[in-house]
């Protein structure tokens, strides 16, 4: 099954749709929202700032989509490709359908991170990078922690088991955390931060996340052929001469760095790296030199219209880490009820 999924065609016109897909839908994406704004407006408005015309009657959209519209939208592209990604190599790596980029510790790391920034009340960039940090350092110790208990026993399972006790860990810090909060001030902070939301993203947020993204992305992409071999085992993969360690740590390193930026930019954001994996197999394959870019480009587009029906579906905004959990829920639950097997 592993080996049919692997060699599963697709249409060579997969990934031009889905690249036209994501234009159109970022298009729409900049006509949502409160203040409303038609298409001929956003096509004039391109065409003046391509062109750099004067903008005249386009001031007013010139300041909401610069301001607030396109930071959003940027930032739930990439950070919808960066979840998405992650859980993709994370379930490759450990060959399991079941896994998330939560898995080892990141995102519970991140937000206690966030968490205490706020408590203390840091900057806002400082509470960004203290969730990054306190995302690293989560899945180091879970790393080490299964070095430590890994002699003579399964590597993998101890892995695993670290990361669920380091989460649960740093889980029980953000209540701890919380429960220090003042709850007029800092608790409400703490809990919509938690919540995951995208409303105070601006453009210097969109060029701090690029840095750690690039440097997160860009190995596992070039290298993604190595997951099909390590797909089959790790025997098979050491007896084509790949050194299964290394590369499994050079992959959950890549894909906790885009993990932890991007929890540090939005908070919490479940579901993205759980579900779209799945989507994307059964319309690509296992074969991951095909499911790898999928990944990036359905996750970029699924947050990205996840966040314009947050910011739609009521008078007021809901966070987007209810709305992810909302809608991939139940999708998930229609996966688990196909018949056909696309792991």
């Amino acid at each position: 099954m592993l080996k049919k999924n692997i060699e599963k065609k697709t249409t060579p016109l997969f990934f031009p749709l889905i690249l036209a897909t994501l234009t159109l839908a970022m298009i729409f994406s900049m006509m949502t929202g409160r203040c409303e704004i038609t298409l001929s407006e956003v096509l004039g408005w391109l065409n003046a700032k391509l062109l750099d015309h004067p903008l005249n009657e386009y001031r007013q959209i010139d300041t909401i989509l610069l301001n607030i519209r396109l930071p959003r939208i940027l930032a739930s592209m990439l950070v919808g490709s960066s979840l998405a990604l992650a859980g993709t190599v994370y379930q490759s790596i450990f060959r399991n359908p079941m896994v998330s980029p939560c898995l080892l510790g990141a995102s519970h790391g991140a937000g206690f991170g966030a968490a205490l920034g706020i408590l203390l009340a840091c900057s806002h960039w400082m509470v960004q990078l203290s969730s990054f940090f306190f995302g690293i350092t989560a899945v180091m110790i879970a790393y080490t922690l299964s070095n430590a208990l890994g002699k003579r026993r399964d590597s993998v399972l101890m892995l695993v088991l670290s990361g669920i006790v380091v989460g649960s860990i740093f889980t029980s810090l953000i209540s701890l955390t919380k429960y220090a909060a003042d709850p007029e001030d800092t608790l409400p902070m703490i809990t919509f931060w938690l919540m995951g939301s995208l409303t105070a993203v601006q453009m210097p947020d969109v060029y701090f996340l690029l840095i750690p993204l690039t440097i997160g992305i860009l190995p596992m992409v070039l290298l993604r052929n190595k997951l099909n071999i390590m797909a089959f085992g790790d025997e098979e993969a050491l007896s084509l001469g790949i050194d299964v360690t290394k590369v499994r740590l050079l992959f959950i390193i890549c894909a906790t760095i885009i993990t932890a930026a991007s929890v540090s930019i939005c908070g919490i954001i479940g579901w993205v790296g759980l579900v779209i994996p799945h989507i994307t197999r059964m319309l690509v394959g296992s074969n991951h030199n095909k499911l790898v870019p999928g990944a990036i480009f359905l996750g970029a587009l699924y947050l990205m219209l996840v966040d314009d029906l947050s910011r739609t579906l009521f008078s007021v905004e809901i966070p987007l880490g209810i709305v992810t959990s909302l809608v991939g829920g139940p999708f998930f639950i229609f996966l688990l009820f196909r018949k056909e097997r696309v792991w």
